[in-house]
């Protein structure tokens, strides 16, 4: 109930509002029946603008961090997100990616939308990073289709960082479903995971025009903070102004 009231009443209209999206596509995002809708992820309002704009519910995987967050905003924030429906995914390692997978099956079993973001996190510079197999795990074990999304001007109107977003049009464009029946029985092989992953980042790419870079957006983000780290060390302490 508290998701439709979300949707309908108090977050949709006011997201319609100030964000304007142009919806593309819409008509390939099934009617009935499991699916994955699989997008890029630039911005903290995509969690809301993609469902609000969807005739069907749609559970995300969420971080586990927007559950676990300290104080009233940490408190209020993992009410939201439950509220919502959403299902929080540790991503300290592979026994919680497995977690995440069990919990997402879970989902489509029950014949619902699943939403995921395959960078398996925010693009801190508006690019398109290689996406995780954890979407083609699903995506063959429960042998269900996967509609490519992009979201096309979030970055620009709520970076990271930027806690209140900017007045700005958006829009979200889906893609034709994909289906990966030619690979049923193949969900542990390495090689068909990353083909399948690949090709469900090749038509998000199609849709979104992004730049796309060939390695994963956490590990850029954690070499580019020890760069930063580094630089800082030998430039050495700042002397205190007299």
């Amino acid at each position: 109930m508290f998701y439709y009231l979300l949707k309908y009443v108090l977050l949709g209209p006011l997201l319609r509002l100030v964000f304007r999206p142009r919806i593309e596509g819409l008509e390939h995002v099934p009617s009935s029946g499991a699916a994955i809708v699989a997008g890029n992820h630039l911005s903290f309002s995509d969690h809301f603008l993609m469902p609000a704009v969807l005739k069907r519910r749609i559970t995300f995987l969420a971080k586990a961090e927007y559950f676990t967050g300290p104080g009233l905003k940490g408190r209020l924030t993992a009410f939201f997100f439950h509220s919502a429906g959403q299902i929080p995914v540790d991503r300290s390692g592979k026994e919680a990616g497995q977690a995440a997978i069990r919990e997402g099956l879970g989902v489509l079993n029950k014949g619902e939308l699943l939403g995921i973001y395959p960078e398996g996190t925010r693009s801190h510079d508006g690019r398109l990073y290689k996406g995780k197999v954890g979407v083609a795990v699903m995506a063959l074990k429960a042998g269900v289709p996967v509609v490519p999304c992009a979201m096309i001007g979030t970055f620009e109107a709520q970076p990271p960082g930027r806690k209140i977003p900017r007045i700005r049009p958006v829009v979200i464009r889906f893609g034709e479903p994909l289906e990966f029946s030619r690979y049923a029985g193949m969900e542990y092989e390495k090689a068909v995971l990353r083909a399948v992953t690949d090709e469900i980042m090749y038509a998000i790419l199609s849709l979104s025009e992004q730049e796309y870079v060939d390695q994963y957006a956490a590990d850029v983000k954690a070499a580019e903070a020890e760069r930063r780290t580094a630089e800082e060390r030998r430039r050495g302490p700042r002397m205190p102004l007299r």
